[in-house]
């Protein structure tokens, strides 16, 4: 088969090529010609990056609590190593957040626990953000003493005797009053309400976040100190200490509507994902998998006892239950 120099160095001779010879070098050529843009795909292919390419940029709203974070953190990382994503974290409290959607400097909100208030602002009226579904945690809200003071203090779970043993909840902070100890304001939270309906003798401290509370409810078990505090589950303290939850009011349809009045118990919360408007309709696949999320709190307390127990930090602890976890987390991927 001619060569494409041979090829060049016969137009060039003296002697025009006969007929014959011209259409046979031209078939050579085109030959030719196809066969190295065949070969050229097959090179590239071959060659193609391991990774996914680039899907652009997720903005994921990192609420201040252990459980939050662990969520945030898996989906993170599963835009990240398997869809090509980058992301980008803002830590935000959960009320701002939802300002960040609006703003567009918020794409996901991972964990939002009722909200009803803003869900009508955002949603129903704003028309810039949207339900992505539900995370598949169950949320529970409610105040809980150490185990040890159920042991020793017959009764001490009923709201109706707490007026009774107020004074072991007495603090500085709280002065003639017992303390109820909260995390931060933004957290949901009825309690200033709830002590001043029921008639409570205790007044509602803030302790700044959900670390103080933990560190509150380790020291008030190793020590046997009185202690009566808002907490909440999902939360991996409960792996590692005993905590009883205090039984308010039960909880009815429409008893917390109006805040000021509230004397009920906290309801349930089956805890769902937030996403801006703009993201829903064009996030494409990194909004699918934000959808398709969905895990335990069993789930959840593992990844963020790693983080906060086990010194490895989020990305790692995320990585840990993403290698142990394929059969869970392929179902989220979208296809």
């Amino acid at each position: 088969m001619a060569t494409p120099g041979d090829a060049a160095s016969q137009v060039r001779g003296s002697r025009p090529p006969s007929l014959p010879r011209l259409l046979a070098l031209g078939a050579a050529t085109a030959l030719l010609l196809s066969i190295a843009a065949c070969t050229g795909q097959d090179t590239r292919e071959a060659t193609a990056p391991a990774t996914p390419p680039s899907g652009g940029t997720v903005r994921i709203a990192v609420n201040d609590w252990a459980g939050y974070e662990a969520g945030a953190a898996v989906i993170g990382r599963l835009l990240t190593q398997e869809l090509g994503y980058r992301v980008e974290t803002v830590r935000l409290d959960a009320p701002r957040s939802w300002e960040g959607l609006e703003a567009g400097t918020v794409d996901v909100i991972v964990e939002n626990w009722g909200r009803e208030a803003l869900k009508q602002t955002y949603i129903e009226e704003k028309k810039v953000a949207v339900s992505a579904g539900r995370s598949g945690a169950k949320g529970v809200i409610g105040w809980y003493v150490p185990q040890w003071m159920v042991d020793e203090y017959p009764g001490i779970t009923d709201w109706r005797q707490l007026n009774k043993y107020a004074h072991l909840f007495k603090t500085d902070k709280s002065g003639d009053l017992g303390q109820l100890l909260d995390g931060d304001p933004s957290y949901v939270t009825n309690d200033e309400a709830l002590v001043r309906n029921l008639d409570l003798d205790y007044r509602v401290v803030y302790a700044g976040s959900e670390k103080a509370l933990i560190d509150a409810a380790e020291r008030a078990t190793r020590d046997r100190t009185p202690l009566l505090m808002y907490f909440y589950e999902p939360q991996w303290l409960f792996t590692q200490i005993k905590l009883a939850k205090v039984n308010l009011p039960p909880y009815a349809i429409g008893c917390d509507t109006d805040p000021a009045r509230v004397k009920c118990d906290y309801p349930p919360y089956l805890l769902d994902k937030i996403v801006s408007r703009r993201f829903a309709d064009t996030g494409g696949r990194a909004y699918e998998l934000v959808r398709n999320f969905t895990w335990t709190n069993e789930q959840q307390n593992v990844v963020a006892n790693d983080m906060k127990n086990n010194g490895l930090g989020a990305d790692r602890a995320a990585q840990k239950w993403i290698d142990a976890n394929k059969i869970t987390w392929k179902e989220w991927i979208p296809g």
